[in-house]
């Protein structure tokens, strides 16, 4: 019975490493991170924390969550660190808990500004939901407007201001944040899921001397398992000495039962190796290739939101080759062997599943070893492959959208460019292991 999953695990092997992976929060795990996934480790319930746990026989697990807290807090020189989150979402969601009662109000980046569903987006999201969610957005540059957020925060008084995003190219500016923070008496939460390897590098500002809180997937430019981490700064535990025991409890009993055990030992290693003048240079290197894949993107006449990128990700506007092209520009690239999603744009005119964008990003190619030469090329093949699917434009009708859709894909896995690209990109990536460090 186990054959069938096995073979399922081999294709979706060779998938990823036959094509090109630029979704941002996407990465590959080092060997050793890999292992401990598949220990067993799995098989131990441990709920509760270190030297307190609800279950016997947790001797071992103790001193390995102990270990990842010891690193982690090392690496980030905070005073507090909880591992036990199982993903971003959850582990915002535990921080609101923590620092908010129902009907606070909650500020955070619009979702199609390149905010998160978790930062607040009204009606469909818990946050959105439980909280009174006020949105604050960007200029016309792209970049975020200081100047409105500091005004809605006046008018509102949030309990909790997020920075944080999931497709904003741009650099935090965290000092910004913690003087509005400071002006209305604000928590500050850093959710910095999608750059923690960057400000490891030196290659993005640090949350650190400015955040209460903050929350980072444990994956992503962090290159560890599929987890998160909630840290607390010096500045937050001023303003509240029991920041700790109540970040604790808003995940148990608050929010979560016990911990993913082999996810701990995971992040454990996983901040080992960030620790490391390897992991540095790795993150210097996204920086890098984010840089030259958005310089030879823009060569190729192909439009980016804010017009590059400071950080591991763009955002392709695609409204001058027609409005809501994502979807199909997202297929034609994976036929093409490039994978990556499509995403709504700040002046966005279609809708979330039929954007007019697409957002790329550099950690995983930058894991298997490819650099600025791979991403020109790669550039060079997005742009192609956009310029050739663009021409049949999405119907604005609905029926009319999905029987488009349905035609517009089978022909693609037939179109001679896209699999002449296709090709291509197969021997590129057989040059590039999924682990090169």
């Amino acid at each position: 019975m186990s054959e069938q999953i096995f073979s399922l695990i081999a294709k979706e092997q060779k998938r990823q490493k036959e094509l090109i992976g630029l979704i941002p929060s996407e990465n590959t795990v080092s060997p050793a991170v890999s292992r401990v996934l598949s220990s067993c480790l799995s098989n131990k319930y441990s709920e509760g924390y270190a030297g307190r746990r609800y279950y016997e026989g947790s001797q071992v697990i103790d001193q390995i969550e102990q270990l990842a807290i010891e690193r982690v807090s090392k690496l980030f020189q905070v005073p507090y660190v909880n591992v036990q989150p199982y993903s971003g979402s959850p582990a915002n969601w535990a921080i609101y808990f923590a620092l908010m009662q129902p009907g606070d109000t909650l500020m955070g980046l619009k979702l199609a500004m390149g905010g998160h569903l978790t930062h607040g987006h009204p009606t469909v999201t818990a946050s959105g939901r439980f909280y009174n969610s006020v949105q604050y957005g960007v200029k016309k540059d792209a970049r975020i407007d200081f100047a409105e957020l500091e005004r809605l925060a006046k008018k509102h008084q949030p309990k909790v201001i997020v920075a944080g995003n999931t497709a904003y190219p741009f650099e935090l500016d965290f000092k910004k944040f913690r003087q509005i923070a400071d002006q209305v008496g604000a928590w500050l939460v850093a959710d910095i899921s999608h750059i923690t390897g960057l400000v490891i590098a030196g290659e993005h500002m640090s949350p650190v001397p400015y955040a209460d809180v903050i929350m980072t997937t444990t994956h992503k430019t962090f290159r560890g398992p599929r987890g998160a981490m909630i840290l607390a700064t010096e500045r937050g535990l001023e303003r509240d000495r029991d920041l700790g025991k109540k970040l604790d409890a808003a995940i148990i009993p608050g929010t979560q039962g016990g911990p993913h055990n082999a996810t701990t030992a995971g992040i454990a290693i996983a901040a080992a190796e960030a620790s490391t003048t390897q992991f540095r240079n790795y993150g210097k290197q996204i920086r890098k290739n984010a840089t030259a894949l958005a310089q030879e993107l823009l060569k190729q006449g192909i439009d980016l939101v804010g017009g590059g990128t400071q950080t591991h990700l763009m955002v392709v506007d695609l409204t001058k080759f027609g409005i809501g092209l994502g979807t199909q520009v997202a297929f034609a690239l994976d036929v093409a062997g490039i994978y990556a999603n499509r995403n709504t744009i700040p002046t966005e005119q279609g809708s979330p599943f039929y954007p007019s964008g697409l957002r790329l990003g550099t950690p995983l190619v930058t894991s298997r070893g490819m650099k600025e030469k791979e991403m020109k090329q790669i550039g060079r093949w997005i742009a192609q492959v956009i310029k050739h699917v663009s021409v049949q434009q999405l119907p604005t009708d609905r029926k009319e959208r999905a029987a488009f859709l349905k035609q517009f894909r089978a022909a693609a896995l037939k179109d001679p460019v896209l699999k002449r690209i296709r090709k291509a990109v197969k021997q590129i990536t057989a040059k590039f292991p999924l682990f090169a460090e």
